[in-house]
């Protein structure tokens, strides 16, 4: 380990241990705790900075444009000169929140770990984004190390006084780590762009080795004889006909109580248990102005859906929803008095998800309507009811059903995922109905377990689930959902445990596409020299032949073989080679001997035919392909020709003919010979085509397009685009090639229609997306804005 990878020495509030009243014993054993993790973490976190030129030099290797690439190897500068700065920030951060824990100093961060929707007003995009990262990240931790940092947490309690530590209260917990490295990049003006490689290595090599730390930190501790009985029992979360009047304890004894994950249910008021986080604030308020765009802020953008359902539902209680199904209101019996009560409904939902389960394997190959689940649990909430015919869901039971069934019309609705996947991810309504009513999280926090899933696997159909899936997404997606209506029964690390497990079969599905992309680039670039040579090599021949009539066998033998030596010239020796100027003479002089001269010219051309010849004799041998008496005979042929037109025969001249054989360079290209064709003249470009080609030039790799083939229409990713002879190469979902297409070619049928850029819209989150376009239909449907309005 390198001097700047080495720990600070121990802060000075260290000697307040006596004052804490803990035994003296601890005094060595807390040092040499804070000693294992300030090593084990500055060994890491010389790993991230040992990988950062390698990722910048990567990403700047793939940068969609000068000024990105130029901003990859400026940061890999910038972050080489201010790592020590940045190293012994953290460790310092380190040090002292285990200094202030020992002096009962350290707090947690109010809402580090949640990103409280108060706070979402308040800080720009790209703090945002940052604190999206590291939330990421800790949640990714807490959820594999759930078990070792539980025990850990127990015993820092006990050195601890015996004082309970909150979520966030542990000094080497994931968020104390994962918050050092953000205030030590904080001083650091890196973009968004750069701090998110520094976060994703930080991950890789920091976060991903913790629950290690955290076994070695629990032996330490046992060995020293904190706990040595601890037991983790993991709890799950109790439903409301058997919720525990008291939480577990752990068994051990002196041990502080176990933490368990509170659902709405267990955090809710006595009137109904399905009243989400903030139970005890009540139904979250709408935004101020229903009438303004969907708010940022999901905890308003809740409250203000919530509202116009209401109003949508006093309106008009049988009129559709967006996404066109009925409100589960309009099921109830119009002369209902009393509400169904939280254990019916559930029960209801239990039967519901049962009944999906036995048959779910025949059922997948179709979607679930939404319409149809809310008439069937309308019937088994009648058909069990103990007061038939007089009772229905409360109003706010009914906005959580009503917007769980919005949410997944608009899956069955959205045109960025394929059919294969909206129809598997359908028939997780009843399972996510379960997770609405038990915590409305589900709507307001955006790294709600159940929701990042669903996220997750929508992402991966948009990227991964075309044509070229070979069954391996949707099949994957199909176990999933298989999973959680056979396995939730209100624990929601199930949810953890399922992203877990398909994120890592997504980055491998990823890594598959890429590498198939990548060789599908490679494979375009070296044909994009081709091509530039060809265009070249053309344009050096139609310049030779042009204003000349010649005669078929010389015009041939120019533009269908000459252009291919042309080519290999150039790709050999280059355009300013004294061969390629060479070879270019040597075509302009085969076509002049192809005209009518004077006795001046038939003299000078007596005098070179040899030397011509030779070096037709020599290209010829360069492409390969032609026999030694195949160069004799056309050579004989070319010159009987020459003669024949010196002598003003031209019909002797006309008749003579000679096969020649394919271009060896046509067979290289491929598909692509094409477009080595010289652009025939189209007129001159509208001002709206130039318009589009400007925006063309501007446009990054990954940018995904849609064309019009027919009635269908398919959805494309731009992999890459020549700067020599801009060709757009387009690749599909699996990275597989699909089409190039000259950028004048592209405009066009930008113009007429057949091709359009996606909006960014189709990389964000399903969910967000989703709740979003709701919100703006309900808008329409109460008047309060209109499509136009709205932008819809």
């Amino acid at each position: 380990m390198s001097s700047q990878d080495a720990p600070p020495p121990p802060p000075k509030p260290i000697p307040g241990l006596a004052s804490r009243g803990i035994q003296p014993r601890f005094s060595e054993l807390v040092q040499d705790c804070r000693k294992l993790v300030m090593n084990n973490l500055a060994e890491h976190l010389g790993g991230v900075f040992a990988q950062v030129d390698d990722s910048l030099f990567e990403c700047a290797e793939k940068a969609e444009n000068n000024r990105l690439q130029t901003l990859f190897f400026d940061s890999m500068r910038d972050i080489r000169k201010l790592r020590p700065q940045v190293e012994r920030s953290y460790h310092q951060r380190i040090a002292q929140n285990f200094s202030d824990f020992l002096e009962g100093k350290l707090k947690a961060v109010p809402g580090s770990g949640a990103l409280d929707a108060e706070l979402l007003e308040l800080v720009q995009n790209e703090e945002y984004e940052e604190s999206l990262q590291v939330t990421n990240m800790v949640s990714r931790v807490r959820a594999h190390s759930a078990r070792s940092l539980f025990a850990l947490d127990q015993r820092l309690a006990l050195l601890n006084n015996g004082h309970k530590l909150g979520e966030d209260s542990n000094p080497f917990g994931p968020q104390a780590i994962a918050d050092a490295f953000r205030g030590a990049l904080a001083p650091h003006p890196f973009p968004l762009r750069i701090k998110v490689i520094l976060y994703m290595l930080f991950d890789r090599n920091v976060m991903e080795g913790l629950d290690s730390l955290y076994e070695m930190l629990n032996q330490r501790l046992i060995a020293a004889g904190i706990l040595p009985n601890l037991k983790f029992t993991p709890q799950r979360a109790a439903s409301s006909a058997e919720r525990p009047s008291e939480p577990t304890a752990p068994v051990a004894d002196g041990n502080p109580p176990a933490p368990r994950h509170e659902t709405g249910a267990a955090r809710g008021n006595t009137s109904s248990p399905y009243t989400g986080p903030a139970a005890g604030t009540g139904q979250p308020l709408p935004p101020a102005d229903l009438n303004a765009p969907p708010s940022a802020d999901p905890t308003q953008l809740f409250g203000g859906l919530t509202a116009l359902l209401s109003e949508r539902r006093e309106r008009d209680i049988d009129a559709p929803l967006p996404g066109g199904a009925r409100s589960i209101a309009s099921f109830s019996p119009r002369t209902a008095t009393s509400t169904y009560s939280a254990n019916e409904l559930l029960a209801a939902l239990n039967r519901l998800q049962e009944q999906s389960a036995s048959n779910l394997a025949q059922r997948l190959h179709n979607p679930q309507p939404v319409e149809e689940l809310k008439a069937g649990l309308q019937q088994q909430l009648e058909t069990h009811s103990a007061l038939p015919g007089q009772q229905k869901l409360s109003d706010q039971e009914a906005d959580v059903i009503d917007l769980v069934g919005m949410l997944f019309d608009f899956i069955l609705d959205d045109d960025n995922l394929p059919d294969t996947c909206k129809t598997a991810l359908s028939h997780l309504h009843t399972p996510y109905l379960k997770v609405a009513l038990q915590d409305k999280a589900l709507f307001t926090q955006h790294h709600h377990p159940a929701r990042r899933l669903l996220n997750t696997m929508a992402q991966a159909g948009v990227l991964y689930g075309g044509e070229g899936d070979e069954r391996g997404l949707l099949a994957k997606m199909q176990w999933v959902v298989e999973r959680v209506i056979h396995g939730f029964v209100g624990d929601l690390q199930l949810f953890d445990s399922l992203l877990e497990e398909f994120n890592e079969f997504v980055a491998t599905l990823k890594h598959k596409v890429e590498l198939r992309e990548r060789r599908a680039v490679e494979a375009a670039k070296g044909r994009d020299k081709l091509l530039g040579a060809r265009q070249l090599a053309v344009e050096v021949i139609a310049k030779a032949v042009n204003e000349r009539e010649l005669p078929t066998i010389i015009r041939n033998f120019l533009e269908l073989t000459w252009a291919d030596v042309l080519v290999f010239v150039l790709l050999r020796h280059g355009e300013r080679s004294t061969e390629w100027q060479r070879s270019g003479e040597v075509a302009e002089l085969l076509a002049w001997s192809g005209t009518v001269l004077d006795a001046d010219g038939r003299a000078r051309l007596q005098s070179q035919r040899v030397s011509l010849l030779d070096d037709l004799r020599k290209g010829l041998e360069l492409l390969g392909g032609y026999h030694e008496d195949g160069v004799r005979r056309l050579l004989q042929d070319i010159v009987a020709c020459q003669h024949a037109v010196q002598a003003q025969q031209p019909q002797l001249a006309a008749q003579i003919k000679t096969q020649l054989p394919d271009s060896p360079l046509g067979a290289m290209l491929g598909e692509d010979a094409v477009l080595a064709e010289p652009a025939k003249p189209s007129g001159t470009l509208s001002p709206r085509t130039q318009a589009l080609i400007k925006e063309l030039q501007q446009v990054e790799f990954g940018t995904w397009f849609e064309f019009v083939q027919g009635e269908d229409t398919r959805a494309l990713k731009l992999s890459w685009f020549s700067p020599t002879t801009h060709n757009y190469m387009f690749v599909d979902h699996s990275g597989q090639r699909v089409a190039i297409k000259p950028i004048r070619q592209l405009a066009q049928e930008m113009e007429q229609g057949l091709a359009r850029i996606v909006t960014p819209e189709r990389g964000s989150p399903l969910v967000d997306r989703a709740l979003s376009a709701i919100y703006r239909v309900l808008q329409r449907f109460t008047g309060r804005a209109t499509e136009v309005e709205q932008g819809a």
